[in-house]
């Protein structure tokens, strides 16, 4: 896929923080380094805006995360971490980024949606065919949907240089 990405164009980054905090536990053992991953969306071309959706736990432990990421120029968004009776967890942001996205689209040139969730196929559909922008998809090739990568104009595969992407030790 060959795409342009020039300096001028308006650049949204929309991130699935825990698709990607689960891709990079699960494949690597290690954590997202959302600095590299933030550098890399938005390629030297303007960055309008940059949210990452996020879950808030009982405990409360993600504070310093949340800080972190608005220190790189990411805002977040949170929602809390739905539990059940039966015991299942839930926490689930799809719907909230598809609107986001889709709020923003007539102001950006290019969308970069940082997750490998397949859920988000009809939304690169709709963005590539009504609103007109480029779509980017960025994650860890290793576990996103084969049908979203091929859905984006352009992919960024995390796993081609996983170390570059990751934070601790993990098996690369």
């Amino acid at each position: 896929m060959a795409i342009i990405k020039h300096k001028e164009q308006r650049v949204g980054v929309f991130i699935d923080a825990q698709n990607l905090y689960h891709s990079a536990r699960n494949l690597y053992k290690a954590r997202v380094n959302f600095g590299a991953v933030l550098k890399e969306a938005v390629a030297g071309r303007k960055l309008v805006r940059a949210i990452a959706y996020v879950i808030t736990t009982e405990a409360g432990d993600e504070k310093n995360f949340f800080e972190a990421l608005t220190k790189l120029g990411i805002e977040t968004k949170t929602k809390n971490l739905q539990i059940f009776r039966s015991g299942e967890k839930k926490a689930d942001w799809d719907v909230g980024l598809t609107v986001d996205v889709m709020r923003m689209a007539n102001r950006l040139d290019s969308v970069v949606i940082c997750s490998g969730d397949g859920d988000f196929i009809p939304l690169v559909e709709y963005l590539q065919n009504y609103a007109g922008v480029q779509v980017e998809v960025a994650s860890f090739g290793k576990s996103t949907s084969m049908q979203l990568k091929e859905a984006a104009d352009d992919f960024i595969d995390f796993s081609e240089n996983p170390k570059k992407f990751l934070i601790g030790n993990g098996r690369h």
